[in-house]
């Protein structure tokens, strides 16, 4: 396994890594796409005998604030530390960020994933969140 910084666009791999988790949106969408990995903070990608089987997305200032916006492992390669490996990378590569956020899904796997990385429920910082689509 070898986690490496994405540079470039491979429009093909990373539409098939997209759809391979139903995250359809940019798969219709794949214009939005490219722009959003052009204007990302940070992308690293994780490669095994040179498919992609694994990014992350960052985006933010790098100061004050870096979400994490997209972390996807292929089906196939989950539950093998690809994403821990590929969060690890990135909560390291900005350590000294004040805060690193993220937002995901409300399932028991996902919950147990981040928190096994070390973050909290943001209700538990007596937070809340809020998004418009």
């Amino acid at each position: 396994m070898e986690i490496v910084k994405y540079e470039g666009y491979n429009k093909d791999e990373l539409l098939e890594l997209y759809r391979s988790v139903g995250w359809t949106n940019y798969v219709n969408n794949p214009a939005m796409l490219e722009k959003a990995f052009k204007n990302s903070l940070a992308t690293f990608a994780a490669y095994e005998a040179g498919i992609l089987v694994g990014i992350i997305r960052a985006v933010g200032d790098g100061a004050s604030i870096v979400f994490i916006q997209d972390i996807i492992v292929l089906p196939e390669y989950q539950s093998r530390g690809i994403g821990t490996m590929l969060l690890k990378h990135i909560t390291e590569m900005y350590s000294d960020v004040y805060q690193i956020e993220l937002m995901t899904d409300d399932t028991e796997k996902t919950i147990a994933f981040y928190e096994s990385c070390g973050f909290k429920r943001a209700a538990k910082l007596g937070c809340c969140a809020f998004m418009r689509i």
